[in-house]
């Protein structure tokens, strides 16, 4: 009986490392991180870009964050992309868009923005907004 604690200690560190990846690439994933180059390809084709300008230490971001995923999962397509702009490192984006602070979210249909909203944290307000734009 005894050897199988081990047996089952290693599976449950298993088991346990795999929720965590799968949790990380849920959280994660189907967000695009913001390159100048993709970012002007994608309006030159006329896509959707929602934009989420955060921070990491920006706690209205987090309040967001959550919100912002359910909106990424439910209309993330070919001509829609959900992009992440990095407040303290991508200030070129930020001084062309004239975006004074974290936690900004924006629409753009191709070239052109349709839609901001600054620190909204109201899940209702928040996806009318993103959703009113697509």
């Amino acid at each position: 009986m005894l050897r199988f604690v081990p047996l089952l200690a290693a599976i449950g560190v298993l088991l346990a490392a795999a929720l965590s990846v799968t949790a990380r690439a849920e959280t994660g994933g189907g967000w695009q991180a913001y390159d100048a180059k993709s970012f002007a390809a994608a309006q030159g084709a006329g896509k959707t870009i929602v934009v989420d300008v955060h921070a990491d230490w920006c706690p209205t971001c987090r309040a967001q964050a959550p919100i912002l995923d359910e909106l990424r999962k439910e209309r993330a397509s070919d001509t829609v992309a959900f992009v992440k702009v990095d407040f303290d490192k991508d200030k070129a984006f930020l001084r062309t868009h004239r975006i004074p602070r974290q936690s900004t979210v924006l629409v753009f249909k191709g070239g052109k923005e349709v839609a901001r909203s600054i620190a909204e944290t109201d899940r209702g307000r928040l996806r009318q907004m993103v959703l009113g734009a697509l």
